[in-house]
């Protein structure tokens, strides 16, 4: 015990351990300097505002920054932006990434996507309206006729044309409801009558 306390306070191990932490120092210095001269240390490029942009006008923006993109999947149509121009990026505009960062993209599609109609014939307006709303179709006016159900649909008009049950239409598409007003013409009532 008493030999190896004596070689820590001998010359040779103290050269050694001085040499040991010059090395280590070079080591670190050496390679935070590597590091900095391969990973751009400090060299930021600002992620530009993409928003609205075709995609060909993204793609010469992004190879100008010197970044890489990817576009996702189409999200749901948005009409405050142009059809196929981008509604989202991630990173948003503004933030500080390294040279050749991949940006993710996401695009306006054409238009809504097409729902059908539910079956709504002989309905009552209330219900036929909770149904249109659940897929997505809006009550632009209810219209009546003479028929005895009253409040029931009896057609369905979209842009003054009639559709039925299982037409596709549009997302957020207005439509008509034509409903009976309770009453019935005496024309129909001697037909029913014939019957």
């Amino acid at each position: 015990m008493r030999n190896f306390f004596n070689f820590l306070r001998s010359r040779v191990f103290l050269i050694q351990l001085g040499l040991a932490v010059l090395v280590s120092i070079l080591l670190v210095f050496l390679t935070l300097r590597w590091l900095d001269s391969t990973t751009n240390h400090g060299e930021f490029v600002i992620v530009p505002d993409f928003s609205k942009m075709s995609v060909p006008e993204m793609r010469k923006s992004v190879e100008e920054a010197g970044l890489r993109y990817e576009v996702l999947d189409s999200a749901n149509y948005n009409p405050d932006y142009p059809r196929f121009s981008i509604i989202d990026q991630n990173p948003p505009a503004g933030n500080k990434v390294k040279q050749n960062r991949k940006i993710y993209f996401t695009v306006n599609p054409s238009g809504y996507k097409k729902v059908s109609i539910p079956k709504i014939i002989q309905v009552t307006q209330r219900n036929a309206t909770s149904m249109l709303r659940a897929v997505g179709l809006d009550v632009q006016r209810v219209t009546y006729i003479d028929e005895l159900g009253k409040d029931m649909v009896y057609h369905i008009k979209y842009k003054g044309k009639y559709v039925k049950p299982g037409d596709k239409l549009p997302k957020t598409s207005k439509i008509e409801l034509v409903c009976g007003n309770g009453t019935i013409t005496d024309q129909a009532r001697v037909q029913a009558d014939s019957e």
